[in-house]
């Protein structure tokens, strides 16, 4: 038996599932037998999974029954209406070893306020790299415990056709972006006269145009972890997940995996994958392509999944994507400079010794030889913003060399750079066989999180004309016609704008009553000034010509720390908030003349936080008609999975 003894207190994600929102036992796991996959998941045919169980004694708080840890549950699987058959003859598996560890969590904020979690004794088995294959098959999975309890979850594999529709595909992500921040960029790059746009985004040319619902299996408000896992493997997690579903063990590495779309494309048609973000390669959005996780911040491990797929057991045939480019020079470079490599290895030289070009900025990215691997890693972090490239260049000496020597990045790409050039690549290599890549413009996400709505919108305006910029390499290739092109987020932000500010008007005043009234609504809004100066021709513009003009945006988040807004541009970034004395109070040095705001978060909170918002989901090429109306964010991996011909059909049976 294993045996986990000591007790952690896991405070986001469990307590009561009946009585309680705050905190949850488990979530995803209503009463005392929990089985993983939940009730009402999904599956691709051939998609592999595993399997966990747990049953729960609590020895105290109010799902306290007195009983002692099960250590004789029973599991059962059946196909519709079958007989139930125990899930190791029903798989050919193995009986796994019975684990066992203790659980503690708050019921409620009474509990945390007085330090009295509930505990509980846990037992458990994991059933690994499983898979159901008979398109349209109902399964209902039985887990029997405590002398006559059951708990009863019911899978549906997808009835999908297995014809593939598409070679490639292409998947942007605007991370945090949301319908009401593509209506601001437009507004500050496209000159409108009488109401009417002289040039319009590249987004709004798509044919198709569809919504997704972003909440997750345990709230409904998302991250960035469990709602990129939703889009690449079809499955809901709880928050900091990805590519499992989190049970109540202390080993973040050992929860229930769901193989994703990356990993499926690549095991089933050996087509090529890419993977391009702005922020730090391990981030989330990157990382849930071929991580397997409880917690998104083992970055080490992240990086080591891109390279070696899963470590811990035999999953699936992975040798790395064929692009990987982004920030986070720091889990890369020599341990002996500083680096944080897992296993305290030197990520460049393992990726090296796989076959892999290592690149460092935009002059080796733009020789790069379209015929190999290539691993472009930019600089410490994150990347820079558009806006710190091309505008406020001087704060890209802000910025490390990707080499660990600690001297400024000066030569980073952008999303354009990159997206282009891992086409190029990914379209060499993958011949016949097509590719997937994944392009993410990390930091509208990171910016709307810092209140620093100009460089969010300067994001995404780059997304917009990395967009275009794909679609013309395409062209160049000859391939268009057999890719699909999505674009979407993961999760919104509240963010909105509702008229506008004289800036000017509103440092020269004293009090912050009287500031408010450089706010313009309705009439008083005007018209706005981003695109009234410089020498842009409008057809083909796609960012501001003047980024920091008197009548400013009025705009904003909903859910934000105590801060300041004065409304214009932040030329050196944003701290909005700093924590004095273990509270959030407003940055002294942020917006010295602005309007004070008192923030409508816990006062432990300094940035903004996401929104549920449903977020938009545009789509050109074959298969574009599926990702009209509204929908879930899972069925963007059924819809990809259809497209992509990757359902498998049947396969002894099951």
């Amino acid at each position: 038996m294993k045996v986990k003894l000591s007790y952690r207190l896991l405070f986001v994600l469990f307590t009561k599932w009946a009585s309680a929102q705050t905190y949850r036992r488990l979530g995803g796991c209503p009463t005392l037998g929990c089985v993983f996959p939940p009730d009402q998941a999904d599956f691709l045919a051939g998609q592999y999974f595993d399997i966990r169980v747990e049953v729960h004694a609590p020895k105290n708080g109010s799902e306290a029954i007195g009983l002692p840890p099960d250590k004789h549950f029973k599991f059962t699987i059946a196909k519709g209406t079958e007989e139930p058959k125990p899930v190791t003859e029903y798989f050919g598996l193995q009986e796994p070893e019975l684990e066992a560890w203790g659980h503690s969590w708050y019921e409620d904020l009474f509990a945390e306020d007085e330090q009295k979690p509930s505990i509980a004794d846990v037992t458990s088995k994991a059933y690994r790299r499983v898979a159901l294959h008979e398109p349209g098959a109902e399964y209902t999975a039985t887990l029997s415990y405590n002398n006559g309890s059951t708990t009863k979850a019911t899978w549906l594999v997808r009835d999908l056709q297995d014809v593939r529709k598409t070679k490639n595909i292409i998947l942007f992500i605007g991370d945090g972006m949301t319908t009401n921040m593509i209506t601001a960029a437009r507004l500050m790059a496209h000159k409108s006269i009488n109401g009417k746009y002289q040039s319009t985004m590249q987004m709004d040319k798509f044919p198709v145009l569809g919504h997704q619902m972003t909440h997750s299996l345990d709230s409904f408000i998302t991250d960035s972890a469990n709602s990129a896992s939703a889009l690449y493997t079809g499955h809901k997690s709880s928050v900091n997940c990805l590519g499992v579903y989190a049970d109540s063990s202390q080993d973040p590495f050992d929860d229930p995996k769901v193989e994703t779309i990356a990993e499926l494309f690549h095991r089933l048609t050996g087509g090529s994958v890419g993977i391009v973000s702005t922020a730090m390669i391990s981030d989330a959005t990157p990382g849930a392509l071929t991580a397997h996780t409880r917690l998104r911040d083992e970055h080490p491990a992240v990086i080591d999944s891109f390279l070696n797929g899963i470590t811990n057991y035999t999953w699936t045939e992975w040798s790395g994507p064929d692009v990987l480019f982004g920030g986070g020079a720091e889990l890369f470079y020599s341990p002996a400079l500083g680096g944080e490599g897992y296993q305290g290895k030197d990520y460049y030289e393992e990726f090296a010794k796989r076959g892999y070009q290592v690149l460092w900025n935009q002059t080796s990215l733009a020789d790069a030889n379209i015929s190999e691997k290539a691993l472009g890693i930019f600089t410490e972090g994150n990347m820079a913003t558009w806006l710190d490239r091309n505008v406020y260049a001087t704060n890209a000496q802000k910025f490390l060399s990707p080499s660990g020597d600690q001297t400024p990045a000066l030569d980073q790409p952008g999303l354009e750079n990159m997206t282009v050039k891992a086409i190029e690549i990914l379209h060499q290599r993958s011949a016949d066989k097509g590719f997937f890549l994944m392009s993410e413009a990390a930091s509208i996400d990171k910016a709307m999180h810092k209140l620093d709505y100009n460089r969010a919108l300067g994001e995404l305006l780059e997304l917009d004309q990395t967009i275009k910029a794909s679609f013309e390499q395409l062209d160049e290739l000859g391939i268009r016609k057999e890719t699909l092109v999505l674009v979407t987020a993961d999760h919104g932000h509240g963010f909105d704008v509702m008229g506008s500010v004289d800036t000017k008007y509103l440092a020269a005043q004293d009090t912050d009553r009287k500031k408010r009234s450089a706010i313009g609504t309705y009439e008083k809004s005007g018209l706005s000034q981003y695109t009234n100066t410089g020498n842009l021709t409008y057809v083909d513009a796609n960012f501001p010509s003047n980024w920091d003009p008197r009548y400013a945006l009025f705009q904003g988040l909903t859910g934000t720390p105590d801060h300041r807004e004065n409304f214009r541009v932040n030329k050196e970034g944003r701290t909005p908030a700093v924590v004095v004395d273990g509270e959030a109070v407003v940055n002294p040095d942020d917006a010295k003349d602005g309007i004070t705001r008192d923030g409508t978060l816990p006062v432990s909170e300094q940035q903004g936080v996401h929104s549920l918002t449903d977020v938009p989901v545009f789509a050109e090429g074959p298969c574009q008609e599926l990702f009209g109306g509204v929908y879930n964010n899972v069925d963007i991996f059924f819809k990809m999975a259809g497209c992509l011909g990757l359902a498998r059909g049947q396969d002894e049976g099951r």
